[in-house]
Parts: structure tokens; sequence; C-alpha cells
């Protein structure tokens, strides 16, 4: 199996900026507190932790899907390509380049997957031809939607609404593709399938993913840089390779190590930085 190499996220230009955003839910539940991360443009970088650490919300407050939850942005704010863009709506940020893949594999399930597909490319205005080169592009790289195109996508198995979901968002064209948990519900071995896939559409067509997911092993095997969220605080970020290495994730994100730790945040020997303790 092969693997993303890692390299340093400073190597490239950033193409994503969230600069100390706070969420807040309903006017009164604080979900992120001041949280900060850069995405290098061709880059694969995971949010990482356990259910209810704030990785979807982040999603959400970069793709601005958070007002359909009553959500908000109240502190900082979100760059792409060097522009704020935590005031613009979801569709005029697929227009730019950037887009999300829901976490739960949404997809139209009365539409057949091919018609999925076509879906997601409603906001271009490049033509015909050129939506059915990409289309052709999307089965190349997923080959089981080409043999599945013509069936209700409600009657697929879970992998390959998964591929569909990956899929419609690609036939948008974007820069950046935010990925929440590709591998939930997923077996292993397509789990497997789905991030070879990943990585080949950023070495191969230069898609820069940022990707929320709960499984920290297979994340990091892919992934160039990783952040490590908890109660809505980044308490960690590094290289993939010197997070897989941190006894502290080996121990409470990778199942390796001693017991009896209820929170990472609670590691004794742990040094952390000045901005964690604001």
């Amino acid at each position: 199996m092969s693997a993303a190499e890692n390299t340093n996220p400073q190597a490239a230009p950033d193409i994503l900026q969230v600069n100390n955003i706070e969420v807040i839910y309903s006017h009164v539940i604080l979900v992120l507190k001041g949280v900060s991360l850069t995405v290098p443009e061709g880059g694969i970088v995971a949010i990482l932790g356990a259910n209810g650490a704030g990785k979807t919300t982040t999603l959400r407050a970069i793709s601005n899907l958070l007002q359909g939850e009553r959500g908000d942005v109240t502190k900082g704010n979100i760059l792409f390509e060097g522009n704020e863009i935590q005031n613009l709506t979801p569709n005029e940020l697929v227009r730019r380049g950037c887009i999300q893949v829901m976490e739960g594999r949404h997809v139209f399930e009365h539409l057949s997957i091919e018609e999925n597909l076509l879906t997601g490319a409603y906001t271009r205005k490049d033509g015909g031809a050129a939506i059915k080169r990409d289309l052709e592009l999307v089965y190349n790289y997923f080959p089981r939607l080409r043999e599945r195109r013509k069936a209700l996508a409600g009657y697929t198995s879970g992998g390959e609404q998964q591929m569909c979901a990956v899929g419609r968002a690609l036939m948008s064209r974007p820069k950046m593709i935010l990925l929440d948990e590709p591998s939930m519900g997923l077996a292993p071995q397509l789990v497997d399938e789905i991030f070879e896939i990943v990585n080949a559409l950023n070495k191969k067509e230069g898609v820069t993913f940022l990707l929320a997911e709960q499984n920290t092993n297979v994340a990091l095997r892919y992934a160039t840089y990783g952040y490590i969220l908890e109660s809505g605080r980044v308490v960690m970020d590094g290289e993939a390779k010197e997070l897989r290495e941190n006894e502290d994730v080996k121990e409470f994100y990778l199942g390796v190590g001693g017991e009896g730790r209820k929170s990472f945040r609670d590691v004794k020997h742990y040094k952390r930085r000045k901005r964690w303790l604001a």
C-alpha cells in the first residue's frame, strides 16, 4: 500500500488559513475555542480527534454550512487563497474551488449514480464537453461507479455511496475538498481503497484535502500534517510522521500504550504551548 510522503506544510503556500475561530451554536453553546490551522496548497491535512471533539464543526465553519444548524463563527477569520470567506454562501465558495463532502455519504437516493455525479457540475459554465470529460475522469478513478452508473444511489452499498459523494465533489473541479469522516461505517478494505483514491487525486490531479477523521491510524498514513482536537481546541499539531511516533498519540489515538488516562490534555509530561492555556 502506498502512502503520502510527509512534508512540511510550510513548503507550499497556504490555500487555507483558519485564524483563531470561535463557533457558537444557538447563541449559547461554545463549540470551537480559538481553533487555528493552515492547509498548504497540494497537501493532505488531517483533523483528528474523538467523536464530539469539533472536527465536523471546523469543516462546516470553513464551508459555511453552519447556519443550517444554527451555528455562527463569532470570532476569528477564515481565508481561502488569501481572501476572507466566512461571509460567502456555500454556492459561492464552491465556485471559488472549495467544497465539502459531508459525513454520512449524502447522496440523492432517488437519482442514479450518474445523475448524482452530474449534480456536482451545476455551478460550472464551461460547457457539456468539459463536463463529459470530467465525468470520464471520475469513472477512471472510481471504476465501480461506472459499473453502477445507472443504479439508483439509494440501492448501492455504503462504499459506493461514499465514492459517489467524492466523485460528485470532483465534478465541481475543486481546488480543495473538505472530507468529513470518509471511513465511517466502511469495512477496512474499503477504507484503504477510498484513501488510496484520495492520495491519487492529490498526487495526480493536484486536489488539496482537509479531512476530519476518527480513524487516526489510517489518516496519518496518508496525511502530510495533522491537528488533534479535543473539546473544541487544538491540543497538538505536527507532521504526520511526528504524530505517529508521539507516545501520547500512540496511547490515546492509535491504541498503543498504557491505560487509565481519561483525557489527552491531562497528560502530565506533555508541554502545552501558551496559546493552549488561553
